[in-house]
């Protein structure tokens, strides 16, 4: 018989199993909708196994100092395993994000110029953790490149789960334990009395240089590091395709909507500020040379070099400004989704004027003045911006953006891979070396600087001066470093009796 006593506080009736506490078993700072821990989950013997191997492998191949085919091979190890072990098989979008990642991780193998060999990895990094992560959110997107620094607590516990399975406790016998304390021991005594040994023979101490291959410590170090890296992205992979986190579901809620009259009076001021810009465009944008030189007082620099950071500025805030408008603007009624489409889509259409007047004046200065490596990075910036507004613009047609996050994200990584297919440091000697075979201008220390990328236009200079670059001291590639650039490049050194001349 059960007696209730008035006014006590009865608990709530508890349905189901209850979360485990702090310290306890499947306890995790992530909410259980976002990233539940499974306590008792083993990693398979497959992925274990696996990961050693490609560690043991990407130790022979990969160097991550260097700009080589290591990177290439290392990528495609570990999204073989990754999936080849999975439990399901790749989806349309997967297939998609590992060509990107792989085609970004061919960059270094291709060409030599770090700033675009890191830029690649950079990038390849961040499209193939939101491959195996997935989701669909702004949120995700984000958020994905940092799920590998989240993952080393649930990796020691998933391996070490799996470790009784995959190494016995006993050996023929012999406990696995006393195993390794004579192993020690014989390596401990062999170490000292060796060392002793050679130091009083050097007819023995000869004899040991030739059998015993000399301890490089420095790079014992490092391949030991690339070891565990390697094994690391395969385990991290090989978890995330099992217990991926769901990203999404920290998204931020979507915004109360405001009326239509407060975000539509303000950004139909900035489309008419947009639509005067482009009138007054339209007599200049494509004037070029006349215009420059008809207008009294301005220069290739006033003209371009200042304007064109200004329009970069417009189009990175106007990105915000739609931003805002999408989250709080109301889609209820007819009239709310036909003037969002309206006004959002004349301000990305003028937008993509904008983008152009940018790049037409940066390609302007670039002409007067000399190609370099920045002003063809930031015209490419500009280039996916462009995009950036086409696609948003699209998304408003149907008023869906789900597809949104991950097709900008994708078109950041075709325009960095466009860029790699230009080759942008042979392009920007060649049109160097073009301008100085008309007006005799060329800064030459520059142009030396540049990578073996540059080898063929550098052909075209009269001698000694491309015999004087700098890529032509460093030393030859081993095999595990080979890059196509630098192997075709001459491995020849530079003529230093003449070269100072043309080195500032």
């Amino acid at each position: 018989m059960t007696v209730t006593v008035p006014g006590a506080h009865m608990p709530p009736p508890v349905l189901g199993p209850t979360r485990p506490g702090y310290g306890e078993p499947g306890w995790t700072v992530w909410p259980h909708r976002v990233w539940p821990l499974d306590s008792l989950a083993q990693a398979p013997r497959r992925v274990v196994v696996s990961a050693l191997v490609v560690g043991v492998l990407g130790t022979a191949v990969w160097r991550p100092t260097v700009l080589s085919i290591g990177y290439l091979v290392a990528g495609l190890m570990v999204f073989a395993v990754v999936y080849g072990t999975g439990e399901r098989r790749p989806t349309r979008g997967e297939w998609l994000g590992m060509g990107l990642t792989l085609a970004l991780l061919s960059v270094p193998a291709l060409l030599a110029a770090e700033w675009l060999g890191v830029l690649c990895i950079m990038a390849a990094w961040l499209v193939g953790w939101c491959t195996l992560v997935g989701g669909r959110t702004w949120t995700s997107v984000f958020m994905a490149p940092f799920v590998p620094l989240l993952l080393p607590a649930r990796l020691t516990g998933w391996v070490r789960r799996a470790a009784p399975a995959l190494v016995p406790h006993a050996v023929g016998g012999v406990k696995l334990a006393r195993f390794g304390a004579v192993i020690a021991i014989t390596v401990t005594l062999v170490l000292v009395f060796g060392g002793l040994l050679t130091a009083a023979d050097p007819a023995f101490a000869h004899l040991v240089d030739n059998v015993v291959p000399a301890l490089d410590l420095d790079g014992l170090v490092g391949r030991v590091l690339v070891f565990a890296l390697a094994a690391a992205l395969v385990l991290g992979g090989g978890y995330v395709m099992r217990f991926a986190p769901r990203l999404d579901a920290v998204a931020p809620a979507p915004m109360r909507s405001v009326p239509r009259w407060e975000w539509a009076v303000p950004l139909g001021v900035l489309d008419a500020l947009f639509v005067a810009f482009v009138a007054v465009q339209a007599t200049v944008l494509f004037g070029g040379h006349r215009h420059v030189v008809e207008t009294e007082g301005l220069t290739y620099a006033e003209y371009a070099r200042q304007g064109f950071w200004q329009l970069l500025w417009v189009s990175a805030l106007t990105l915000l400004v739609i931003s805002v408008v999408i989250r709080v603007a109301a889609r209820v009624t007819a009239a709310d989704r036909r003037a969002l489409r309206v006004l959002v889509g004349t301000t990305c259409a003028t937008s993509v004027v904008v983008v152009i007047s940018a790049i037409h004046r940066m390609w302007l200065y670039q002409e007067a003045y000399g190609f370099s490596v920045q002003r063809l990075v930031v015209i490419t910036i500009e280039l996916w911006l462009g995009a950036v507004f086409v696609l948003i613009a699209l998304a408003g047609v149907g008023m869906t953006a789900r597809w949104l996050p991950r097709a900008v994200l994708v078109s950041g990584a075709v325009a960095l891979l466009g860029l790699a297919a230009i080759n942008p440091e042979r392009l920007i000697a060649e049109r160097n070396i073009d301008r100085y075979a008309q007006t005799g201008q060329l800064d030459a220390s520059y142009l030396l600087s540049l990578s073996s990328d540059a080898e063929p236009a550098l052909a075209r200079l009269p001698e000694p001066m491309p015999q004087c670059a700098d890529y032509r001291a460093d030393a030859p590639d081993a095999w595990y470093e080979f890059n196509l650039s630098r192997w075709r490049a001459s491995g020849a050194d530079p003529a230093t009796a003449t070269c100072p001349q043309y080195v500032e």
